[in-house]
């Protein structure tokens, strides 16, 4: 079943949103020293602007690393965005692995606060793409 142009531009909306909501809560837990939540927010505020583009592109998947290589076919290989875009998503999802599944992983605040500029320029970089391409 296709979702209608509204419920898609809702769900857009919505995602865009929660985006931005992980981005204030990173400040929050950078404040906290709360590294490991940190690093998970950070990756799901760019999960949540790239799931909104698929969205917006008629792309559905349950897998995150599918959505990374959909992102990655149709925007980084043709050059809509730059590499550096793609390389910062990569890392963000490999960071969140670590965060989440190894209890021994150590972060430090200086890293992961270039890590969140960079999810900063993710999110600003994504969020122009949606509203640049074509309305939905």
């Amino acid at each position: 079943m296709s979702l209608s142009v509204e419920s898609r531009r809702n769900i857009i909306k919505h995602l865009i949103m929660k985006a931005h909501k992980a981005e204030q809560d990173v400040k929050l837990l950078l404040k906290s020293d709360s590294f490991v939540s940190a690093t998970n927010r950070m990756y799901y505020g760019i999960f949540y602007i790239i799931s909104a583009l698929a969205v917006k592109n008629e792309f559905s998947t349950s897998k995150h690393s599918q959505l990374i290589g959909w992102f990655n076919k149709n925007f980084v290989r043709y050059s809509k965005v730059e590499p550096k875009i793609g390389r910062i998503i990569h890392n963000a999802f490999d960071q969140r692995q670590e965060a989440d599944y190894n209890p021994l992983s150590n972060f430090q605040y200086d890293d992961l606060f270039e890590d969140f500029k960079n999810m900063q320029e993710v999110i600003r970089v994504v969020e122009k793409l949606i509203n640049e391409e074509k309305s939905t």
